[in-house]
């Protein structure tokens, strides 16, 4: 499914909600590309939002998410045609500390769509076919032969996910600042029978990205980091996005917490190595959120065909139940909501969201009107588990772009 790129009417009254902005001497910036801010400079601001019109309505939707949710913080930007229509942050990151726009949280889960668009890059400059085995690079992977880079991209593999294993369940929450390795994650995952022959059915997988990222350095003789620099954060002028081998976070920091353990505690610094392939486990701040939204939902980097890849790479019509893989993990995928090449198609909007220990985040492009949300929060005491961030973007979507809402996936 591709979406479509035509201006359509909600485009143009969002585009003249903006121009409207501008005369009232709103902070509206022009950036650098027609997909994002890759002309940014500087640390990422708010901007001063008027008392009416679609930056009046994004601050009501976050400002009532917040305290209906019991969110800590709320920090969004949306931008169309790659133009601001507003950056803010509510609440406090720490106490007595508020939240702000340049502060860095945990991306998760949208490195992985960073590593999708890298390795359609290098397919686009004929260094690898998506269909080769992996077996070529990683020849130790159990029937490798059979895996291709398109099923590790995908999530077709039928390598059971390591994540709702209770033996890492109850190591993850015994030593919360643990560093795990790939090698003891794969091992994990490989450790019981596949959900599936390769190829013949969905489901998601955190190996298959780790694995996916050791390929690409096979491939390239390159360390993830810095592929991921050159091909993908390079290019778009994604400044504040980096990878640790740590725990670490740049300054200023977002402050993260949660009760998953029982009490609530801070677990900004908690280990995410778990998370993604070495490399790949990042953080961000809210304009490269925003940023990302929009270049790697419009291919910005990619060729027509690639692009399309990257919107499905065989997953529709994938994803049902069988004696051993339930239908809440071989999900669905269906022309309205499927998995991607590292990103999640749900309906008219290009997404990813990740979820890390009392982080949440949600980067959403709608390819017609050319809009970019990004949302990122963090737990109050009383907050539910869930993707709230995504929640808030979802209502977003509703209040700018009603005729395009933003479906659940599952």
């Amino acid at each position: 499914m591709t979406p479509a790129r035509s201006t359509s009417r909600s485009r143009r009254v969002l585009v003249a909600a903006l121009t409207a902005l501008v005369a009232l001497g709103t902070s509206v910036t022009a950036v650098g590309t027609a997909a994002g801010d890759g002309g940014r400079r500087g640390p990422c601001t708010g901007s001063r939002v008027p008392g009416h019109g679609p930056a009046r309505d994004v601050l009501r939707v976050a400002e009532q998410a917040r305290t209906e949710m019991d969110l800590k913080s709320v920090t969004v930007r949306v931008t169309v045609d790659g133009r601001e229509v507003v950056t803010t942050a509510l609440g406090e990151s720490m106490t007595g500390v508020p939240a702000d726009p340049a502060m860095h949280f945990r991306n998760g889960n949208v490195a992985i769509s960073y590593m999708g668009t890298a390795l359609l890059r290098l397919v686009d400059q004929g260094k690898v076919r998506l269909d080769d085995p992996v077996a070529r690079w990683l020849p130790a992977l159990p029937n490798g032969e059979q895996i291709t880079l398109r099923m590790l991209a995908a999530s077709t593999t039928g390598l059971r996910d390591y994540v709702p294993l209770p033996e890492f369940q109850q190591a993850v929450s015994a030593d919360p600042f643990r560093q795990w390795t790939a090698k003891e994650l794969v091992a994990l995952s490989t450790s019981g029978p596949r959900w599936y022959d390769p190829g013949t059915n969905w489901s998601y997988s955190h190996a298959n990205f780790l694995l996916l990222g050791a390929a690409l350095e096979k491939i390239t003789g390159t360390r993830l980091d810095v592929l991921l620099r050159r091909q993908v954060m390079g290019p778009l002028g994604l400044r504040e996005t980096s990878n640790s081998f740590t725990p670490d976070i740049p300054a200023p920091v977002l402050h993260a917490f949660t009760a998953d353990r029982g009490t609530y505690e801070e677990s900004t610094f908690w280990n995410p190595s778990w998370t993604t392939a070495p490399g790949a486990v990042q953080t961000t701040d809210i304009c490269d959120l925003a940023r990302s939204a929009a270049a790697i939902g419009s291919g910005e980097l990619l060729s027509p065909s690639s692009y399309r890849q990257l919107l499905d790479p065989g997953t529709v019509g994938l994803g049902h139940e069988t004696s051993i893989c339930p239908a809440t993990v071989c999900l669905a995928n269906t022309e309205a909501t499927h998995y991607g090449m590292g990103v999640v198609v749900l309906g008219d909007w290009i997404s990813q969201h990740p979820l890390f220990f009392g982080y949440s985040a949600s980067m959403d492009y709608l390819p017609s009107e050319r809009l970019a949300i990004a949302v990122s929060t963090t737990q109050g005491p009383a907050a539910s588990d869930g993707h709230t961030a995504h929640v808030i973007a979802q209502r977003i979507a509703a209040a700018l772009a009603p005729g395009h809402p933003i479906p659940d996936f599952g």
